[in-house]
């Protein structure tokens, strides 16, 4: 059984957003901070970002933020809200062996609870770091780690991995 640390979004026009009730740097920090313990750990880190479809060019702030991807981290571009559809993420995961996925990133109910709901269908084990994700508003974000998230996989803090 292998874990993978799956992280959402980490793009500086998303951890910009005014989210809740932590704030996107507050988020990052933490992502930051259990990536490194996954690649020392030597186990998979896989960072996600969206493009938006039909445009011409991505907004400014479109890539992940600077320092985060290391060599070694697997890198999925999605098109959608969550980052199994039309992408190779599954494949990746196989290919590594993960049979447990740990979630985080921007936004809780949108990317983060998407990507999970879908993982949940294949029948990946799901863990989810409740204070290194964060929402468009508290109430969304409490009812997703407190009533969503516990029938889908285990909720921890990021306490629990450092």
């Amino acid at each position: 059984m292998t874990s993978a640390l799956v992280l959402i979004d980490l793009m500086p026009r998303i951890v910009a957003l005014p989210v809740e009730p932590h704030s996107g740097e507050d988020v990052l920090r933490r992502c930051t901070q259990l990536a490194a313990a996954f690649r020392a750990a030597g186990r998979p880190v896989v960072l996600v970002r969206v493009d938006r479809p039909n445009v011409a060019t991505q907004p400014p702030g479109s890539d992940l933020v600077d320092g985060l991807a290391q060599p070694g981290d697997v890198l999925v571009v999605k098109r959608s809200i969550g980052a199994f559809h039309a992408t190779d993420l599954h494949e990746q995961l196989q290919r590594l062996g993960a049979t447990t996925l740990v979630l985080a990133g921007l936004v809780t109910t949108m990317g983060v609870e998407s990507t999970a709901r879908a993982a949940g269908d294949i029948g990946y084990d799901l863990e989810f770091v409740e204070d290194a994700m964060s929402g468009l508003a508290t109430d969304e974000h409490e009812m997703a780690v407190r009533r969503t998230f516990p029938r889908l996989g285990r909720v921890h803090t990021t306490a629990d991995y450092l």
